[in-house]
C-alpha cells in the first residue's frame, strides 16, 4: 500500500502531521522540527523541506492557505491541508502504526558483530555509548519541558518525543547491561577463530 502512494517521504509525514496543529509556512515547520529535537527522526534540511512541501503541494495534499511577511524578510506561503491530503495523511499514519515494517538501523547491525572488537574494546565502547545516550534524553527531555511549557501544546501533540524517550531509555538500560556483563565476564566471550588456528 505504502508503495502506491504518490508521497511516501517520512519528511511529507512530518510536514503533515505539523499542519495537524495549524497552516504553517515552511520555515516555521523547520523551526518547529528543530525546537521538538525531530532532526534525529527526519533527514531535516532547507531544501529537502521545500522539496517536500512543493510534492505534496503539486499531488494534492496541501495548498497554500495565506501569506505572511515578518519584517523585512520575504514574503512566506502558509499551507493548510487539503481535504484529500488529509484523508491521505490518516490513511498512511493509520497503515504504519498497526503494520510493524522491517527497519534496519546502524547499530542494530553493528552489535551483530560486537564480539569482532574484543572484550575491552566493546565494553569501552558501549560504556561511550551509555554517556552519548544520557545526554541525548537529557537534552530530549528538557526540550519537551520547554516546548510544553512555552507553547501549551496537548500532550498528544508531543507524544512522539515521549516515545523517543522511551526508546532511548530502553537502549540506554540495554547497553549498560550489556557493557556491565562484559565488564564482570558473565557474557562468554568466544576465543576469535585466528586463535584456534594458531593453538592447532
Amino acid at each position: 500500500m505504502s508503495g502506491r502512494r504518490k508521497v511516501s517521504n517520512p519528511l511529507a509525514l512530518a510536514v503533515m502531521g505539523l499542519l495537524q496543529e495549524k497552516p504553517m509556512h515552511p520555515y516555521e515547520m523547520a523551526s518547529t522540527l528543530r525546537e521538538r529535537e525531530m532532526e534525529s527522526v527526519f533527514k531535516l534540511s532547507t531544501g529537502t523541506l521545500y522539496d517536500t512541501v512543493e510534492s505534496l503541494a503539486r499531488h494534492g495534499w496541501i495548498e497554500p492557505h495565506s501569506t505572511v511577511r515578518e519584517g523585512n524578510r520575504p514574503q512566506r506561503t502558509v499551507y493548510a491541508h487539503t481535504g484529500h491530503g488529509r484523508q491521505e495523511f490518516v490513511g498512511w499514519l493509520d497503515e504504519i502504526i498497526r503494520t510493524p515494517d522491517p527497519e534496519f538501523p546502524r547499530f542494530l547491525s553493528a552489535v551483530t558483530y560486537l564480539g569482532a572488537l574484543g572484550p575491552e574494546r566493546a565494553e569501552e565502547a558501549l560504556a561511550e555509548r551509555t554517556r552519548r545516550l544520557q545526554e541525548q534524553i537529557d537534552r530530549t527531555a528538557s526540550a519537551l519541558e520547554q516546548v510544553t511549557r512555552a507553547h501549551g501544546l496537548p500532550r498528544l501533540f508531543m507524544i512522539e518525543m515521549e516515545y523517543a524517550l522511551h526508546m532511548a531509555r530502553a537502549e540506554l538500560a540495554w547497553a549498560h547491561a550489556t557493557a556491565q556483563e562484559i565488564r564482570t565476564g558473565t557474557l562468554a566471550w568466544p576465543v576469535p577463530a585466528d586463535d584456534e588456528e594458531a593453538r592447532s
